[in-house]
């Protein structure tokens, strides 16, 4: 290497790294070496004379070094930067002419008229037949956002690239048409295909958000649906407490029986005991009462589980019990149900008639829980009265048989 190149690519290093801003993701250094090795690589492959090597070389080394001062216009920045430094250098003007020149070649829009002009800007362009393509691709975009440039989505950036591949972009030396044409066409395959599937994504987005829409429109209204299933979900749980609470009930008063059964009433044979008969059958009596109420407001209501095809069509039954329907042969009910869901008023009619008679239901368990919970309390109140009542007798009794 000579010793201006060697001097360039120092330079250009320095250079890069105390005045080029870090939102420079792809237009840096990195960049620089890459096109700067792409050259050498077509030049490797041509006839190119030792002093044009040169000449190419260095103004690859310089071509992006405007950008530490501008991005509009950065190709003349970079030609004034490596006229300074070759004037520095003491390097003839024809030279420096001839660099400028090609520096000023790697403008997108510029045609290239001669072979070394051809060799930088396919050097510079490099980057679209190789490997990294992808990386440096984002790697610019991103750049072009920070700089306030233009934020492209993904979309946007594929649509920008399909256009650079197809109309902007060529290359001009005949290794890079031999070597990376082909390359270059499997990266925009690779975008179209990208882009394809993308659109393909969207396509079936839209159409599932337009059956959607048109579901909802043919539907029952949201507002009908939400009234049923919360007042159809309010009357299961209201249902689901009674039972538990009507088990509880049961529960205890099953306790208390058994309590009763083995240590009180065994003793009542006694003669001594025999004032607590009376509280005892007391306890018992409302307890066995209460454990009748609470199985009475649990037990389940099964009807026949059938019904006729003249029932169905008049609507005097409710197909969504299966205490309506446990009876009839599949192909019967299917049927029906057939019938039903085709008229959105009689789907509307048959929740209705399903709410009415869950409500219906409640209403018999609550009552009768409310009865439960009378019966019960006031058995434990006349059963502690009755024993209060029983031992203060005694007591008196006793009293009176001490003291003449």
């Amino acid at each position: 290497m000579s010793s201006i190149l060697e001097k360039s690519e120092k330079y250009v290093f320095e250079l890069f790294k105390e005045k080029l801003p870090n939102t420079f993701l792809y237009h840096n250094y990195l960049h620089t070496q890459r096109v700067v090795e792409s050259a050498i690589e077509i030049m490797d492959h041509e006839k190119i004379d030792i002093k044009d090597k040169e000449l190419v070389l260095i103004a690859a080394w310089f071509h992006d070094t405007g950008y530490i001062h501008t991005i509009k216009g950065h190709e003349e920045a970079g030609a004034e930067i490596v006229k300074d430094f070759l004037k520095e250098e003491k390097v003839d003007s024809a030279m420096i002419q001839n660099i400028t020149e090609l520096i000023l070649a790697t403008k997108l829009t510029k045609k290239p008229t001669n072979i070394l002009e051809e060799i930088i800007k396919d050097a510079d362009t490099s980057h679209l037949s190789k490997d990294y393509f992808s990386e440096v691709s984002t790697l610019l975009k991103e750049e072009l956002k920070l700089h306030g440039i233009r934020s492209f989505s993904n979309t946007e950036w594929r649509k920008e690239n399909i256009q650079l591949f197809t109309e902007k972009h060529t290359y001009y030396t005949e290794y890079a048409i031999n070597n990376w044409d082909q390359a270059k066409n499997k990266q925009l395959i690779d975008i179209l295909k990208k882009q394809k599937k993308k659109r393909k994504k969207k396509d079936k987005e839209i159409l599932k958000a337009k059956l959607k829409a048109q579901y909802k429109e043919e539907s029952p209204e949201r507002g009908i649906q939400t009234m049923y299933r919360v007042a159809l979900r309010n009357h299961i749980k209201l249902s689901d407490i009674a039972d538990t609470k009507a088990n509880i009930l049961l529960s205890v008063n099953a306790i208390i029986i058994s309590l009763a059964l083995a240590n009180l009433i065994p003793k009542l044979d006694s003669p001594t005991n025999k004032h607590l008969m009376i509280p005892s059958l007391v306890l018992v009596l409302f307890s066995v009462a209460s454990i009748i109420l609470s199985i009475m407001s649990t037990q389940p209501k099964v009807t026949s589980g059938e019904f006729t095809e003249e029932e169905v069509r008049d609507r005097k039954v409710n197909l969504l019990f299966f205490g309506n329907f446990f009876k009839m042969p599949y192909n019967q009910y299917q049927k029906a149900i057939n019938q039903l869901i085709t008229n959105k008023n009689d789907i509307y009619e048959m929740l209705t008639k399903d709410l009415y008679f869950l409500g219906v239901v409640l209403n018999k368990k609550y009552k009768l829980l409310k009865v439960t919970y009378v019966v019960f309390t006031i058995g434990i109140i006349l059963s502690v009265v009755s024993f209060i009542y029983a031992f203060s007798t005694t007591e008196f009794r006793e009293i009176e048989n001490i003291i003449p």
